[in-house]
């Protein structure tokens, strides 16, 4: 009945009174949320703020994390089996998913209609993520398919005479990870310096030609046997694309390297690999050392000054990133960055 009572201008006033309530309100709103936001600011820079001032840079955000993509193209006959092991091993307890690439008849490269499906599946399959991807398949330069964020990759090299002869007693005598497995060359029972005494194809120096192939690409040149070119590429990707690159003969520092500077995927890993029974999963049941006038033979060869060539790259540049992470100097060790002159304030 009051309000029936009311005069256009003392409605005019009560409606300004409600618009100005309602402002303050939206002001308050708004003033609570802008403090809340600046004390968390103000607390993230007390926490990371050195004596002089300056704000320490602090790791990505989780959400960066889960969108981490880890491709390890396993070269043959490198203990990969037994580094993957691991991977699996690590999967659940670190919550990452890890998948197998089985390309059609274990072919190590892809059609070009495949690379580009498989650029922009591993790139947009992001239920699967975080995610490690294996597989004996050679190097993908994602930059070329215009993928928003690329994988990491990392990879494990061998000396190439070593991988060589346990992939030629592999063929014939099997390992004791599948023992009941019937391998291509079961039965022949030829040495490996009486295979390269009689000239046999299976153990011809070329055959060594993977490891290059491997960390060079798709690249058709990548996969001419003694082709320079691919040699070059292979250490341009090894520098510029790889993540890690590590070398079987120090598997356990290529573990605990991944463990300090991946530790989303590799938390616990290098405590793990030396204390459980796996470590070496794979290995070849019969293998005899060669002769030295048969070493002397192999390494006359184009391709295995190459390979050996591209082994001892990739090791003096494992060295150098082992050097500065477990070897580190007090100096390194103990190396911050910090952002400063942050304008406007």
């Amino acid at each position: 009945m009051i309000l029936r009572n009311f005069s256009f201008t003392q409605w005019v006033l009560v409606l300004i009174f409600v618009v100005v309530i309602v402002y303050l309100r939206l002001q308050l709103s708004e003033l609570e949320e802008n403090y809340r936001s600046l004390h968390a600011i103000v607390q993230a820079q007390i926490d990371a703020r050195n004596d002089d001032g300056r704000v320490e840079a602090r790791g990505n955000s989780e959400d960066d994390l889960e969108d981490i993509v880890v491709i390890y193209n396993r070269v043959p006959k490198t203990a990969s089996t037994s580094f993957v092991g691991l991977v699996y091993d690590l999967c659940k307890q670190n919550k990452y998913h890890v998948l197998h690439i089985n390309v059609t008849n274990n072919m190590h490269t892809l059609t070009f209609a495949n690379q580009v499906q498989f650029a922009n599946n591993i790139s947009n399959w992001n239920i699967i993520k975080p995610a490690f991807y294996h597989g004996h398949v050679a190097f993908l330069n994602f930059e070329k398919f215009g993928t928003k964020r690329m994988p990491l990759y990392i990879n494990l090299l061998r000396k190439p005479l070593d991988r060589f002869i346990s992939y030629y007693y592999f063929l014939r005598y099997g390992d004791n990870f599948r023992p009941h497995v019937i391998r291509k060359k079961h039965g022949d029972t030829k040495t490996f310096d009486e295979c390269i005494s009689i000239g046999q194809p299976d153990c011809d120096p070329n055959n060594m030609w993977l490891q290059i192939p491997f960390l060079c690409g798709h690249d058709p040149a990548c996969w001419e046997i003694g082709n320079s070119w691919a040699l070059e590429e292979a250490k341009r990707n090894l520098q510029k694309h790889y993540f890690l690159v590590g070398v079987t003969e120090e598997l356990n520092e290529f573990v605990e390297v991944l463990e300090n500077v991946l530790p989303r995927f590799f938390k616990g890993a290098y405590n793990f690999f030396l204390h459980n029974n796996k470590s070496h999963l794979r290995q070849t049941t019969q293998k005899l050392d060669p002769l030295p006038e048969t070493v002397d033979k192999i390494q006359q060869s184009i391709v295995w000054k190459m390979e050996n060539e591209f082994y001892n790259f990739a090791l003096e540049h494992f060295h150098a990133e082992k050097r500065r992470l477990i070897n580190a100097s007090p100096q390194d060790a103990n190396q911050r960055f910090m952002y400063e002159k942050i304008r406007p304030k």
